[in-house]
């Protein structure tokens, strides 16, 4: 017996309240995206997928840890296996992952972009695979077409200082509507006991035309890469660490420490936090004169599986979530900025859901009444963007700030058929307030709780980034 489509209008809507709120203030809404790691050389380009394995498969780690989990060969996730035998493995896979995220992603995502109300499963994977790939032979089914289909209003892709932004170069002159914008990441320019980090520097020499002997070297080479980002649109920053740093230095130490580095020779990890503290403070500070936004992403514990991050690399689905100590160090950064009124517009996301209420404490001690939500506690963030982190995030903000004021979703995702995450988000936060609009606990005025609704998903960010 056939089983009916599960994705319908009023799919996580569970009353009338969440059903107005939803289609009436948060449908419609443009998105803004305004984290993610799409790759700007194929928007540029308006790259039509040959397959939908491209697209939709092909680096994406979520779908990757699940076919490992299911016991699919690697061959058929990361290996040479013919693109359409991927889409079969991952076909095979979906009907097992009830009740993880990715199952509801999976059906929101054929339906949205392609129509298909069908089960995903091995049955139907060539029939599946079939249509979808005439589909994404049109015009319409582009790189830039898809990010027209979900009404991308603006997206901010991620970039290293020693990037040439040649694509986004390309984009600001050109006639796609959405506007695609860079964040500003210098992580492998503050991760000083990285064993590649002396091979890094010499990239950024032969970026920034600089040659970087001292600690004040490296700040100069720094800033020409910024003021070059900022010549070219950008207003965002974005660091990936465990922890944000916050060691006792001095200059000469800080100098000393980054030419013994520079020499082959090993420093100590107090020396290393020495030194991620003086520059990232630095930058800070600069993304204050700018008036930049400034992301941190905290928390995760990277490439586990040696054995597998020596065969395939980094970004391939051996991270998981870390139990560093935030709340210390974090404090004590934001408060050595401010001291010196250099705090920018500032979100802090972190990865353990232990850390939920101590970062949505921690915003508040910060927001001095200078700008309308100035310090952000973020969205649900890789291992927490499913629908139980998003509600576990939504009530920590409530509880302890302002759910008014949030900036809302981002994707954070490497994959053009992501876009119906903000969809996602949107039923889940218009069915939490419905249900409390329901028994009582919010007021029954569908246009006062819509028009947060609204703020949360589109208009906070398009002020907050100045959009």
């Amino acid at each position: 017996m056939a089983v009916a489509p599960f994705i319908t209008d009023t799919f996580l809507l569970q009353n009338k309240f969440a059903e107005e709120l939803y289609f009436n203030y948060a449908e419609k809404q443009p998105i803004i995206d305004y984290h993610n790691h799409l790759p700007p050389a194929e928007i540029a380009q308006n790259r039509v997928f040959e397959n939908i394995s491209q697209v939709w498969i092909a680096g994406d780690h979520y779908k990757w840890r699940a076919m490992r989990t299911y016991g699919i060969n690697e061959k058929y996730i990361t290996g040479n296996a013919p693109d359409e035998e991927k889409f079969a493995a991952w076909a095979k896979t979906v009907p097992h992952t009830l009740r993880n995220p990715l199952f509801h992603w999976t059906q929101l995502e054929l339906k949205r972009y392609f129509g298909i109300d069908d089960y995903l499963n091995e049955g139907n994977s060539h029939e599946v695979y079939s249509a979808i790939n005439q589909k994404l032979q049109q015009p319409d089914y582009s790189t830039q077409g898809l990010l027209s289909r979900m009404n991308v209003q603006m997206l901010c892709t991620t970039e290293d200082p020693t990037d040439t932004l040649e694509h986004h170069k390309q984009l600001a002159t050109g006639s796609f509507t959405t506007k695609v914008s860079t964040a500003f990441r210098p992580d492998k320019a503050i991760l000083i006991d990285s064993d590649t980090y002396n091979d890094y520097i010499a990239q950024l020499e032969k970026a920034s035309g600089t040659a970087i002997n001292t600690f004040k070297d490296l700040k100069d080479a720094l800033l020409q890469r910024m003021d070059f980002f900022h010549e070219n649109g950008c207003r965002i920053s974005d660091h990936g660490l465990n922890q944000l740093p916050f060691a006792a230095f001095t200059d000469s130490e800080v100098n000393a420490v980054f030419e013994k580095k520079r020499s082959g020779k090993s420093i100590s990890p107090n020396e290393a936090e020495q030194f991620k503290t003086a520059l990232l403070l630095f930058l800070c500070e600069e993304y204050a004169n700018r008036k930049w936004v400034q992301q941190f992403h905290l928390g995760a514990l990277r490439n586990n599986n040696v054995r597998m991050h020596r065969l395939l690399g980094p970004d391939t689905g051996w991270d998981s979530i870390g139990d560093y100590p935030q709340a210390a160090t974090l404090s004590k950064f934001l408060d050595a900025l401010d001291t010196k009124d250099k705090l920018a517009k500032t979100i802090l996301y972190n990865l353990n859901p232990a850390d939920n209420e101590l970062f949505a404490t921690m915003v508040g001690n910060f927001n001095d009444g200078s700008l309308r939500g100035k310090v952000q506690y973020g969205s649900g963030w890789w291992f927490l963007d499913q629908k139980d982190g998003i509600i576990r995030q939504i009530n920590a903000l409530s509880n302890m700030g302002l759910l008014s004021t949030f900036v809302g979703m981002l994707t954070d995702s490497r994959s053009f058929l992501s876009f119906p995450r903000h969809e996602y988000f949107r039923r889940v936060l218009c069915n939490l307030l419905g249900q409390e609009m329901d028994s009582g606990e919010l007021p029954q005025d569908v246009a006062w709780v819509g028009n947060m609704v609204s703020d949360i998903c589109y208009r906070n960010a398009k002020q907050y980034f100045e959009i």
